[in-house]
């Protein structure tokens, strides 16, 4: 059945969107392990093509059809544990990849809001609403607050947890530094993208201010880089995280393409500036990878809806 959708979906591309990484002895169940990575990487050399995400979106603005088998990698947020434990096997398989990051904590001028969250949901004294079954609630009210509003409620928390959240990032949480950052990017294997300043959820801010992480983040990239940035990612990424004039802003910035989270895959005509995606975590087996990849998950969704 996967060998008929692989065949039946040649034609459309997949991206494929990963967070976070592990060594073998990793516990947290949302992070990929190296392990896991290396069995992916050698299904996807047996059955794909990965190609860089700049070549998909330069095979979609030929209006041709898109090359059979063609997979791209991205890597959200900037954590080093992409440096840690992807980079060597990118190296290994000579796989490119596209990792997209949030300039201010590169710069090391704050850490992520959503990590905070989640090292405040390790703490033994947190609060109901950040336990496991709670979190994913939790994040999507988060998500409907301006950026001002979002953090006094996490810091709201932390008081109330008498914790003291850390002014850096911990071990777990930390940035790549933009050394690492330039490792990747000379070795011609990674492209270094956009995922806006801060990390807002763009549709909780005004158009002004989602402009200004737009072209704030390219500009503090670049100069970190010593190279051009030309690929953008929404922030959560999903249809309510953003705004039509958002979309537009991505183009006007002189970004060539945007990623999403929607789950899909790429067909002739898709538009670059909302491109699907294919998430991965450390929940994602052996077999749903290859029912995902495949496009098993994406024929049954679309049965689904027809229904």
């Amino acid at each position: 059945m996967f060998a008929a959708a692989r065949w039946l979906s040649s034609g459309m591309a997949r991206i494929l969107m990963y967070h976070n990484f592990c060594g073998p002895g990793g516990t947290d169940p949302n992070d990929v392990s190296a392990t896991a990575v290396r069995a992916q990487f050698e299904y996807l050399r047996r059955h794909f093509k990965v190609v860089p995400l700049a070549q998909i979106v330069k095979d979609l603005k030929s209006g041709m059809r898109l090359k059979d088998h063609t997979v791209a990698l991205t890597i959200d947020d900037g954590r080093r544990n992409c440096h840690q434990f992807l980079f060597p096997l990118l190296q290994e398989f000579e796989i490119p990849a596209t990792f997209f990051v949030v300039s201010s904590f590169i710069r090391r001028e704050d850490w992520l809001w959503t990590d905070k969250v989640l090292w405040l949901s390790e703490q033994p004294n947190r609060p109901g609403e950040l336990d496991a079954g709670k979190i994913e609630e939790f994040f999507r009210m988060l998500n409907t607050l301006r950026p001002e509003a979002r953090n006094a409620r996490i810091a709201s928390i932390a008081g109330s947890m008498h914790v003291a959240i850390p002014r850096e990032a911990p071990t777990k949480y930390e940035p790549c530094s933009w050394n690492e950052l330039r490792e990747m990017a000379q070795s011609g294997l990674v492209e270094i993208g956009s995922h806006t300043v801060s990390h807002p959820i763009l549709a909780s801010v005004t158009d002004k201010e989602s402009w200004e992480e737009l072209t704030v983040s390219r500009a503090q990239i670049e100069e970190g880089l010593g190279r051009s940035v030309s690929l953008f990612c929404f922030p959560n990424g999903k249809p309510e995280d953003y705004r039509l004039s958002q979309v537009r802003q991505v183009s006007d910035a002189g970004y060539s393409c945007a990623v999403v989270t929607s789950f899909g895959m790429i067909d002739v005509g898709a538009d670059p500036l909302e491109l699907p995606r294919i998430g991965v975590s450390g929940r994602t087996d052996a077999l749903t990878f290859a029912k995902l990849l495949d496009g098993a998950e994406y024929y049954q969704a679309r049965l689904q809806r027809s229904i």
